[in-house]
Parts: structure tokens; C-alpha cells; sequence
């Protein structure tokens, strides 16, 4: 490769040159050249943490697009060294700061720094999962840690875990790229398990949807999961041949679990419905979630397992998000009935602090991924060992090393002080939005998952007034006062929704917004602020801090117009 010289640096052309493009695929004879390369990448890393800014960039999303609109893919060959000042002057500059203390509003948070050391390491060794001819050491560390983590949930005995820690004839669970995959790769077993072969009847996986429906007179099959159940399992539904409207939606209770009670009357329904026509409805899975994403409660994992019994069917628990606290005995307590579940989900990304994107899925049985086992000539052969027989994924990275490393460098004694952290953090938040006169706090959190909004102290009080005279009277339909709590509601999404904006346009600190069918107020759509406080190194100082700006600018938009709003009510 030859630089053509011109008197300005950026008119620099260079020419292709087959020598120096196979260089750069072999290491340097001297590690003085690949140091200062690495060095440069590192100060651009600890520059990118080290700039006190806002949370977000002032770019505009127009200017930011016309940044990448280049139509033309390079044709000449770029000095890497060029490349990673581009970088730094046009996707660093405006990447988002996620591991800022004042950053709370979403799941992806901070991450330990050797994950960097870490994914170098995945990067140089290019292992590929699916086959151990690629994946040698690697593929025994995935099944290690896939035992750690199927020993927290399923408790089974020593000698379980030493007869198949190991053993390549079977599969406790798969590492995927993220949580949905990690839901699809279950709900698929379930489908399967579902509609298996019999007879002449080869199974679903061979003769498809509509001929395994033919076969067991079966006119539909749905999965029964709460309303704040995560969007992934709609796309499986979509994945799998059933479609988003077999994903049955069953409201939840006033703490956002799912409500037992109608649970198990649209099961018992189901079953009488079956028994009185020719063309049934098969319930591939019961959907227990354990950490909601909006809310951040867990479901009553035992009683969806008993009616899953009862019923006879699949029980898959979406447990995402909060999964990784099973780290801790201390709080197992919260996860009570996960163990009888079929298969659990469990996100890296969130709480064991890797960086994006790690998902797990779990089997109690483990034969249950026999139900999509496949193979090939030329890769994952029937007599393997690979790794690849049981994924739906094919060509996978050796993810594993993240979450197993970062197991050996906390210890479960060191997740038990991060978790113990973000509890505090989440009480604290809390105590101080229920002693605020202008918030009002939306859920009753178990997770590091806290939803509030903006509400003007003499609002409330109206509010608080109404809500009381609804309780203590007998009525039937909406009454007036429903109908007023209604009008109130609806512009205070309004005044939410400004101060979200206005918060984030200040860009001193960031919570979330989303808007949820609260069942403090009969359902009503709300907007609300939410808040995910599990950032190691954010304290209740700059909690207070936060509250104390929403408050100033939320007075500031009340004042500005809404108040006039309310008093039309």
C-alpha cells in the first residue's frame, strides 16, 4: 500500500498494494506498532469517559444524518489511523453516554472496564460457537457456565451437574445473541413439544403449521403471558407461524403481576371451549415473567406453575431482566416457583453488567432441546460435539467469556453489594418522590424499576379528592367524578410528556418515558417517568438532584399554560 503525497494530508491518496492489505491480517513481528495503534483507540475509550458534557451530544438528528449520507462507498484504501479520527470526530462525539451516574433511564447502564480487555480477547481468538473444529476451549467454557446458571434456577443435585456439565449427548440451555432469541429458541421447543409426531404424522417441524393443526384438529395455539409482558414474545409469535394475535394479553393486578384469578379463567374457558368443539385451541405456553420491564415486578411464579400443571402446559418464565439476582441467596426468595418452570431466559446485558448483546436460555429437562436439534454434513454432525446441534442460531462469537469472567471477578459475594446498591438506590428514589408534594409515585417496584410522574401539588390534592369519593361509593358505569379523573389524566400526560422533553433538552441527567394502563386509575393509559437504578456509581445525592430539576421545570411548564388547562376541569 502507497501513499501518493500531495501538499495537504487529506488529499492523501493511497493505492491498494496486496502486500500491505495481507499485513493487516497478521500481527505486526513487533508489538510496538500494534501498541500504538491500541493506544490511540484507548485514549479515543477514555477520553469518550472522561468528558464532562451532557448525556447526549447537541447534534440535531438532521445534522447527524447528513453526516452519514454518503452515498458513495469508499473505492481507495483509508489510513487506519485516519479512519479512527472519523471516528472519533463523528461517532464517539455523539454516542450516548449510558454509564453516566445521571444516565437512569434504561437497562443498558455501565459496564465494568475489562469488558473492553474482554472483547478484545473475543475479537483475536474469532472463536465460533457453533463448532468445536472453531471452538475448542471455548465451547467447554460455555457449557460450564451454562451450568452455573442452570444450578441457580433448577437446584437439581451435584450429580447431576457433574454427569452433564460436560456430557455433548445433551443441552442445558443455549447462550443467544439477546432476550428474544433466548424467548424464540424456548417458545420454539414448546411449539414443537406442542405438536409432536405421532402415527403417520411426522411432527410439526417437519410437515409445518398448517398440517400440524390439521392433525390435532387443533384451530389455534396461543400463548397466554400478562400486559406487561415484553414485546419479544410477539415477535416469536410472529416467528414461530402463530401470529400476534394468539399472544393472549392477560391484565394485571394492582401491583403489575399478572392477575391469577383471570389467568386461570381464560385457561378454564379455553378447556371448555375445547370440549364442546371439534377444533380446539392448544396452549403452547404460559408466560411468567420475572421482571417487567416497565414496572420491575415479578409475576407469582408458583401459581402460574400450578395452573401450567394443571392445564398441562409449557411454562416458560421471561426472566430477562431480573434473572441474574438468582446470584444472590438472600433475594432467591423473590424468584419462589422459577425452578418448576420449563425453560427460564436470563439477559447478560442487563444484570451481570455485560455490554450489549447476551441472552441465556435455560431447560428444566435436559432433553426438552432435543425438540429442535439439527445437523449437517459438512458442520454440527449428528455423532459431535458441537455446540451448534442445539442453537437456532448458527455462526455465534464466544460470548460466554464475558458473563463467566465477570462471575470469577465479582464473586457472588461482590453481585450481592452491586444489587444491594441498587436496591438502596431504588428505595431511596422512592422515599423521595412519596414525600414530594408535586410527584406521585406509579408502582410498587421489586426490581430497581421505579415509575413516577409530574403532578402539581394542588392537582393531586383534586386528584387524591376525587379518588377517595370513587371509593366510597356503590356505582355502576363511569360516574362523574371517573369522568373528571379521566380529563385530569389526560392532561397530565400532556404535562409529562413536556417535561420529558424539557429534561432531556437540559441533558444534566436522563430518565425514560413510557406510558402504561395503570390500574390505579382503571386502567388509563398514564404517561410516566421511569427510572433503572442500577448503576454502580450513582448515588442518592444525584437522585436528589434529578428530582430537583424535574421539579423546577415541571413548575415552569405548569405555569406556562397547563395550569389554565386544569382549570377547565
Amino acid at each position: 500500500m502507497k501513499l501518493i503525497e500531495t501538499k495537504n494530508r487529506k488529499n492523501y491518496k493511497i493505492k491498494a498494494d496486496t502486500e500491505h492489505l495481507r499485513k493487516l491480517f497478521i500481527m505486526p513481528d513487533s508489538a510496538d506498532k500494534f501498541i500504538e495503534l491500541g493506544k490511540d483507540l484507548l485514549d479515543l475509550i477514555h477520553s469518550f469517559f472522561q468528558d464532562k458534557g451532557g448525556i447526549h451530544s447537541s447534534i440535531s438528528i438532521t445534522d447527524l444524518e447528513k453526516l452519514f449520507s454518503n452515498i458513495n462507498m469508499p473505492k481507495s484504501p483509508h489510513l487506519l489511523k485516519d479512519v479512527l479520527h472519523e471516528i472519533k470526530s463523528k461517532i464517539i462525539a455523539h454516542s450516548v453516554k449510558v454509564g453516566n451516574p445521571y444516565y437512569i433511564g434504561h437497562m443498558t447502564s455501565a459496564v465494568p472496564y475489562f469488558m473492553i480487555l474482554l472483547q478484545m480477547i473475543i475479537t483475536a481468538l474469532n472463536q465460533n460457537q457453533v463448532k468445536i473444529e472453531s471452538a475448542k476451549a471455548s465451547t467447554f467454557v460455555e457449557r460450564e457456565f451454562i451450568a452455573w446458571i442452570h444450578r441457580l434456577i433448577y437446584e437439581k443435585s451435584e450429580k447431576f451437574y457433574t454427569g452433564h456439565i460436560q456430557n455433548h449427548e445433551v443441552s442445558l440451555g443455549n447462550i443467544t445473541l439477546d432476550g428474544t432469541m433466548a424467548n424464540l429458541t424456548a417458545l420454539l421447543v414448546a411449539r414443537n413439544m406442542a405438536f409432536p409426531p405421532e402415527g403417520r404424522f411426522p411432527g410439526i417441524r417437519d410437515a409445518g403449521v398448517y398440517e400440524a393443526f390439521r392433525h390435532y384438529k387443533c384451530r389455534k395455539a396461543v400463548i397466554l403471558v400478562s400486559m406487561r409482558g415484553h414485546y419479544s414474545i410477539e415477535k416469536v409469535a410472529r416467528t414461530i407461524g402463530i401470529g400476534n394475535e394468539s399472544v393472549i394479553k392477560v391484565p394485571v393486578d394492582s401491583r403489575d403481576k399478572i392477575d391469577i384469578i383471570k389467568l386461570e379463567k381464560i385457561c378454564s374457558d379455553i378447556e371448555k371451549s375445547n370440549r364442546e368443539s371439534g377444533e380446539k385451541i392448544k396452549i403452547l405456553s404460559l408466560v411468567g415473567i420475572a421482571g417487567t420491564t416497565e414496572t420491575g415486578n415479578i409475576d407469582n411464579l408458583n401459581e402460574i406453575a400450578r395452573i401450567a400443571s394443571k392445564y398441562e402446559s409449557y411454562y416458560h418464565v421471561d426472566a430477562a431482566w431480573g434473572g441474574a439476582v438468582l446470584l444472590v441467596d438472600e433475594f432467591k426468595y423473590l424468584f419462589n416457583g422459577i425452578s418448576k418452570a420449563d425453560s427460564v431466559s436470563i439477559d447478560a446485558h442487563k444484570l451481570l453488567f455485560a455490554p450489549v448483546s447476551m441472552g441465556m436460555v435455560f431447560f428444566k429437562n435436559e432433553n426438552y432441546l432435543e425438540n429442535i436439534k439439527h445437523n449437517s454434513n459438512y458442520i454440527i454432525r449428528t455423532d459431535s460435539v458441537d455446540l451448534g446441534r442445539f442453537t437456532v442460531e448458527g455462526s455465534r462469537p464466544f460470548l460466554s467469556l464475558i458473563p463467566w469472567t465477570t462471575v470469577k471477578v465479582f464473586g457472588r459475594d461482590g453481585f450481592k453489594l452491586l444489587f444491594e446498591h441498587a436496591f438502596e438506590l431504588m428505595s431511596y428514589l422512592r422515599g423521595a418522590v412519596e414525600r414530594h408534594c408535586n410527584f406521585e409515585p406509579m408502582n410498587r417496584p421489586e426490581l430497581f424499576i421505579f415509575n413516577y410522574r409530574f403532578v402539581p401539588k394542588k392537582i393531586l390534592e383534586k386528584l387524591d379528592s376525587l379518588m377517595l369519593k370513587i371509593s366510597q361509593e356503590n356505582h355502576v358505569g363511569e360516574t362523574a367524578e371517573m369522568k373528571r379523573v379521566r380529563q385530569i389524566n389526560i392532561v397530565l400526560n400532556d404535562l409529562n410528556v413536556e417535561l420529558h422533553k424539557a429534561h432531556r433538552e437540559e441533558d444534566n441527567s436522563f430518565v425514560s418515558r413510557t406510558t402504561i394502563d395503570s390500574p390505579i386509575y382503571f386502567y388509563q393509559n398514564i404517561v410516566i417517568l421511569r427510572a433503572v437504578t442500577i448503576n454502580p456509581i450513582t448515588t442518592p445525592e444525584i437522585l436528589k438532584e434529578i428530582i430537583t430539576e424535574q421539579n423546577r421545570l415541571g413548575l415552569k411548564i405548569f405555569a406556562d399554560g397547563f395550569e389554565k388547562r386544569f382549570e377547565k376541569i
